[in-house]
């Protein structure tokens, strides 16, 4: 991803749409991980839920960034 970012044909359309499916892949690892802390799942299937929840918010604020610097 940070080569796709670096790319200077990127659009801002682009970055827009990168941004938002990323937010809703964090919004549903949120919802599948509080599912999982529900029905007392295994804590190390919870903590990698909850890894895979950071990382998607990680990439998101990434390509915020970009989006901002276009931007500006």
């Amino acid at each position: 991803m940070p080569k796709m970012l670096a790319n200077p044909d990127i659009s801002e359309a682009q970055v827009k749409t990168l941004f938002s499916a990323l937010e809703k892949q964090a919004d549903f690892v949120e919802k599948l991980r509080m599912a999982l802390e529900k029905f007392d799942h295994d804590f190390p299937v919870i903590k990698a839920a909850e890894r895979l929840e950071e990382r998607y918010a990680d990439l998101a604020a990434s390509v915020a960034d970009k989006l901002k610097a276009m931007r500006t």
